[in-house]
């Protein structure tokens, strides 16, 4: 699958006048699995039909052992499986599973392709760290009404952080990634039950390192996608910067992650990996030298418009 870059073809109206193309998403990730059932236009729509989500946690054996092992690879082939079964029932036309940081960390990817293609008898992509990028920044672009000049797109997975600039005219123009998801970070560094500022502060330290050289341009509006973000704006907003981050993360470390977001539609495992991932976003957003709006779609949208795409310049 090559990632969906750049606007449509020039003859819109005519791309418009194609119609929307029913497609499935399975999106392996080391925090969870999840499924996207959706009609893609090749202009650049995506309209969610279904939606699921299954925490395997695949990132833990990648980081404790360097490899997936069997019980959680039992685990996933029967997820994925039944994530087929639910995308052939909804009639999709075109599926994909999009595999992300446990495809390019874990030492039996191979294993873990051949197990996914099996399960789903349909293609099986492990997505290079730029390639995700670039699918997220296009995902969720999708979904902007209009264009807003320049946007920045950050990506926080459980075991890998993105972050790509560029115009809706053009595509994405610069793009970066780094090993830094919060699933990732809060297994390395904050391994404590109760995390103390000492820690969030050497925590801080590591992934400031973790993040040096990269220095984007700064963008015009900047987006943040993906289950942290979506969590870090139940608590504190759409909207949030720097400040808005680490005074998350200094209360996280205060009351603890529960406390901090009682009352609150956040998972148990989306909880325990809060505090690590608004650390990362909080020095990303340091250097974008922007606050970031939580932004609709991402990685599986983008997959998606891509899988409409190559299918139609097969054609």
């Amino acid at each position: 699958m090559a990632p969906a870059t750049g606007a449509p073809d020039s003859s819109t109206d005519a791309v418009e006048r194609i119609p929307p193309v029913r497609v499935a998403i399975i999106d392996v990730g080391s925090n969870s699995v999840r499924l996207l059932i959706a009609s893609a236009k090749r202009s650049g729509q995506v309209r969610e039909l279904d939606r699921d989500r299954v925490y395997l946690r695949l990132g833990d054996d990648a980081y404790r052992l360097g490899r997936i092992g069997d019980r959680k690879l039992d685990g996933l082939a029967d997820v994925a499986e039944r994530f087929a079964r639910r995308a052939r029932a909804a009639r999709v036309e075109l599926m994909e599973t999009v595999v992300t940081a446990p495809g390019r960390q874990a030492n039996n990817a191979d294993e873990l392709v051949d197990l996914l293609a099996g399960a789903t008898q349909a293609p099986v992509i492990v997505v290079s760290a730029e390639d995700e990028g670039r699918l997220a920044w296009e995902g969720a672009v999708s979904f902007l009404p209009e264009s807003r000049g320049t946007v920045g797109v950050v990506d926080l997975g459980g075991g890998s952080c993105e972050v790509a600039i560029g115009k809706p005219a053009t595509g994405p123009t610069w793009v970066r990634s780094r090993d830094g998801g919060a699933l990732r970070v809060t297994r390395t560094f904050l391994r404590s039950e109760r995390r103390s500022a000492r820690e969030a502060a050497a925590a801080r330290r590591v992934i400031r390192e973790l993040l040096d050289g990269i220095h984007p341009p700064h963008p015009d509006a900047a987006l943040a996608v993906g289950g942290t973000a979506r969590a870090v704006a139940k608590v504190v907003g759409p909207r949030f910067g720097v400040r808005k981050l680490d005074g998350l993360a200094d209360e996280i470390v205060r009351r603890g992650a529960v406390a901090s977001t009682a009352g609150l539609d956040i998972t148990p495992g989306r909880i325990e990996t809060l505090l690590g991932g608004t650390l990362v976003l909080s020095e990303v957003a340091r250097r974008l030298d922007s606050k970031l709006e939580v932004g609709r779609g991402g990685l599986r949208e983008g997959a998606a418009l891509a899988l409409v795409r190559a299918q139609s310049a097969a054609a």
